[in-house]
């Protein structure tokens, strides 16, 4: 009987203490995810300027870089708290455990979601606002309610969303939008899918059991293997873009390269073991590698205009 009224009352929220609110909150923003966002944007900012930018320009993006992608997540956890608790992956999150009412979830959403445009708006620029605001719609009306329970494609378009933080990044500081940072964003466009793919072959019962058409689960192993594979190779070469366009030095051609080609090598490694059949196969491998493939490419971006090193030829 006990445990009935916790399960009637916990979601309402009559037994969650302040403490817990907090890490509800601040869990509904996904802060790991907005962590590798934010990654993106400091860099790019650095390649704007030719140099360190203002500081608290930085400051200002990125705090308002975490809120706006804290917005998107929050309405993501509200529009989808029914697939939440159907999958093991994220049956933790706040409107699964009931630290959150929805209401909560909602009312947090809109604010984070008007607060950081026009925190953008005020501290930063309105080309960065609108751009956050673009992102915001793209993750949470493209990915969440148009294409995630509809297409395996929805990983593909919907992370587009992840790609505005290097546009956001360059519009603070120069107030526009250029060829290096469309290249930028074409980067993390084409690595979004190497990278999120093989974290749904690992969790492809949990998408099953969702009914989420992720392409592990429509497709099977291979089909992603082959899919991580050519979408890794493109990331790759869309980075070496950015060497004439920028132009970028000897630092960041060489760790584009190299990074780049170890990425590639895991994808193969993956392709390799799906197509075989392997039982031990490891997609977390790639998950893991696509994410410090990217640290060090952006790192480059943001290191390669304080050094520039020529490229000897």
């Amino acid at each position: 009987m006990q445990g009935a009224v916790d399960t009637v009352e916990t979601p309402r929220g009559a037994r969650v203490g302040p403490l817990r609110k907090v890490k509800g909150y601040i869990a509904l923003t996904k802060p790991r995810v907005v962590e590798l966002l934010l990654v993106t944007t400091a860099p790019t900012m650095i390649l704007a300027a030719r140099g360190i930018p203002d500081l608290w320009l930085v400051l200002a993006t990125l705090v308002g870089g975490y809120f706006s992608a804290g917005s998107a997540h929050a309405f993501n956890s509200y529009l989808e708290r029914d697939l939440d608790r159907r999958m093991k992956r994220t049956s933790k999150r706040p409107l699964v455990t009931g630290d959150l009412t929805p209401r909560e979830a909602l009312v947090f959403a809109w604010a984070t979601a008007v607060g950081s445009t026009l925190f953008f708006g005020l501290l930063v620029n309105w080309l960065a606002a609108a751009l956050s605001v673009v992102a915001i719609l793209i993750y949470v009306v493209l990915y969440t309610l148009v294409l995630k329970r509809r297409t395996p494609q929805n990983i593909v378009w919907g992370g587009a969303a992840g790609c505005m933080p290097v546009l956001i990044g360059w519009a603070a500081v120069t107030g526009s939008v250029a060829w290096p940072a469309v290249i930028l964003f074409g980067v993390v466009f084409l690595w979004t899918p190497a990278h999120y793919w093989p974290l749904s072959m690992r969790y492809r019962d949990d998408y099953a059991a969702a009914d989420v058409p992720m392409l592990a689960v429509v497709r099977g192993r291979s089909a992603v293997g082959l899919q991580v594979v050519l979408y890794a190779w493109a990331t790759v070469v869309c980075s070496l873009l950015l060497v004439p366009v920028a132009p970028m030095g000897l630092l960041y051609a060489v760790v584009a390269a190299a990074s780049g080609a170890w990425f590639i090598v895991e994808s193969h490694r993956l392709y390799a073991a799906a197509i075989r059949g392997d039982e031990d196969v490891k997609p977390m491998r790639v998950f893991h590698a696509s994410i410090t493939y990217l640290t060090l490419v952006f790192v480059a971006v943001g290191l390669d205009p304080l050094l520039q090193l020529p490229i000897p030829f």
